[in-house]
Order: C-alpha cells, then sequence, then structure tokens
C-alpha cells in the first residue's frame, strides 16, 4: 500500500507540473505582457515608455522561456517561466500584479471559504444520502413517483436562479438574512446561513437521483436478497447493508467536492459578497492578473490530486479487498 502511495505522488507530481506549464502557456497565448500592462494602466492610450516601465516592475520585460541575451544557466533562470511559475513548486506564490502578497491574500481569504464550504460539503452529503435513502425505501409507491419527479425538477434549474430567487424572498422580502456581505467572528454566521442553505439544496436533486439509482442497484443483488430471507426489516437493510456497501460509490462522487473545501465557491462567494478565494479567482480573472490566476490553479490542482490519494486510503479503509490489491 505504501509503495502504492508513493506512485500516486509520483503522479500527481508530474501532473502538477504539467498543469503549471499548461497554464503559462494558455495565459500568454490569449495576453501579452503589453495587453496586461495596458489593463493595469487604464486603457488603450497609454504611452510606449509607461508599459515598458510597468512591465519592468513587474519582471513581464524578460523573455517567455529562453533569454538569448544572457550567458550559461541564466538563458534560462532570467525568464518569465522562470521567474513566476517554477517558485509555485516551493509554494512561493510572490506578489499579484496589483502589488499584494499573495500568500497574505490567501491565508485571509482562506476561511471565509472554509466556513462557506465545509457545512455546505457535510450537510450536502447528510441530507442528500438521508433522502435517497428513504426514496429508495419507498420504491414503487407514488412517493417515489413524486420524488424522482422533483429531484429532476431541481436538477433542472440553474444555481443562479436559487441564489437570486434566495436573496430576493429571503434576504428582500422576508428580511430574516442579509442580502450579502461579511462580518468576522460570530457574526458570520447571519451571512453564511442563507448560502450554506441555497448550496445543500441546489446538489438535492441531481444528488438524489444518483445515490438513489446506487442504492437501487445494491438492493437488487443477491445478498440482500438473502438477508431479506431471514426477516431483516427493510430499513436494517438499507442502514446495516445497502449503505455500507454503496459507500465506494459515494466516496468517489465526492471527490471533485474536495478542492471547494479549500478553492471555495467560486458563483456563491461572488454573488453573496463573501470575500474568500472563490471571489478572490474571480476579480483576479477579471483583471487578467496572472500571479494570481497562476497560483489559485496551482492550489486548485494540488487540492484534487490530494482529494484523489485521500479516496485511494478511504477505499482501503472501506473495502479490505482493495487494500489487498494494491499491496
Amino acid at each position: 500500500m505504501i509503495a502504492y502511495l508513493f506512485r500516486r505522488l509520483f503522479y500527481g507530481a508530474l501532473i502538477l507540473l504539467g498543469v503549471n506549464l499548461l497554464t503559462f502557456l494558455l495565459f500568454f497565448a490569449v495576453n501579452t505582457p503589453d495587453d496586461m500592462a495596458r489593463l493595469a494602466l487604464g486603457g488603450k492610450r497609454v504611452s510606449v515608455e509607461s508599459i515598458e516601465a510597468w512591465k519592468s516592475a513587474h519582471g513581464y520585460d524578460l523573455p517567455l522561456f529562453w533569454n538569448e541575451k544572457a550567458q550559461g544557466t541564466e538563458s534560462v533562470t532570467k525568464t518569465i517561466f522562470w521567474t513566476r511559475s517554477v517558485p509555485l513548486l516551493s509554494f512561493d506564490f510572490g506578489m499579484s500584479d496589483s502589488g499584494r502578497d499573495i500568500t497574505t491574500e490567501i491565508k485571509t481569504r482562506m476561511v471565509p471559504s472554509l466556513l462557506l464550504a465545509v457545512p455546505t460539503f457535510l450537510l450536502g452529503v447528510i441530507t442528500v444520502v438521508s433522502v435517497s435513502l428513504l426514496v429508495a425505501l419507498l420504491r414503487g409507491t407514488r412517493l417515489e413517483k413524486g420524488a424522482i419527479a422533483a429531484a429532476v425538477a431541481l436538477m433542472s434549474i440553474s444555481s443562479l436562479f436559487y441564489i437570486i430567487t434566495g436573496q430576493w424572498l429571503f434576504g428582500k422580502v422576508m428580511q430574516l438574512v442579509p442580502v450579502s456581505g461579511w462580518s468576522d467572528g460570530p457574526g458570520c454566521v447571519a451571512f453564511l446561513a442563507l448560502p450554506v442553505a441555497i448550496g445543500v439544496f441546489a446538489q438535492l436533486g441531481s444528488g438524489t437521483l444518483l445515490y438513489r439509482a446506487m442504492f437501487l442497484e445494491e438492493l437488487n443483488k443477491d445478498y440482500v436478497r438473502c438477508v431479506r430471507a431471514k426477516g431483516i426489516t427493510e430499513t436494517r437493510i438499507l442502514f446495516g447493508h445497502v449503505l455500507r456497501n454503496a459507500s465506494l460509490p459515494i466516496v468517489t462522487s465526492t471527490v471533485a467536492v474536495i478542492p471547494s473545501l479549500f478553492m471555495g465557491s467560486l458563483i456563491m462567494e461572488s454573488f453573496f459578497g463573501i470575500p474568500g478565494l472563490g471571489s478572490y479567482t474571480i476579480d483576479a480573472v477579471n483583471a487578467q492578473d496572472f500571479s494570481v490566476v497562476r497560483a489559485m490553479v496551482f492550489l486548485g490542482t494540488i487540492a484534487y490530486i490530494a482529494g484523489l490519494i485521500l479516496t485511494d486510503v478511504v477505499y482501503t479503509w472501506v473495502d479490505p479487498r482493495i487494500r489487498l490489491t494494491n499491496r
């Protein structure tokens, strides 16, 4: 198992290097340093001297990959890629194009993102699994058909509709919670209640259909028929046998959510004015701040790799057969 984890870490490192290089290529394929300087300086009518001064101050006056004017190793080290992207591998995020320390911004904004994402993730998994088990328990009834119809309707509506409707209904009309904003300390609960509730509700439709299908597949297997023949109640079968055997697909489906625990929710944070990493990324993309964009893509890649490795570890805990296969 240890050797398997080392292999996964090695593959993850290669993926991290590839994503770092690809992000650099894609960004500078769309934006040249001159374009970035014009945007930062505030328009197209900017003098050449101002553009060159901005590029020199931010390190964008160097070649991208190869410096023909330099000699020896400086041909590689005195380039934009080496000075701006390679330091990421040592978690040196440097300064943003606006002049702020990226590491400080990440540490400050990480807390609001976690306060939003963790409750949404945990409550979402508990709610969706519970509702799916209930629908599976009521299989073959009119209640199941109604639940399926409601789930299809919920997943057919964009999450933006839930956000706007929730802000209007609970924030404007009923005035139960603030429409948007943020407050440090215990006061943040008032600002998190609505986005967390909307986040859980938005994933209820698709999650219910997915987990219901998993549970029904387990209910049709031979071991369930054997257990049912012994006179064990249907509720005990669902929670004692079906839920555990369906845990592997559940773990797999939740892997994609793990990076949001750190990266934050782009849409949710932007609409509710939460100063997290999600809104930080959106602002950086709008401002074409390459330093922030590459840092957030780098952290997002690490989060996905860590989530996949964590999934493998959880697999071995849930199903011992996988532990034997990965030796």
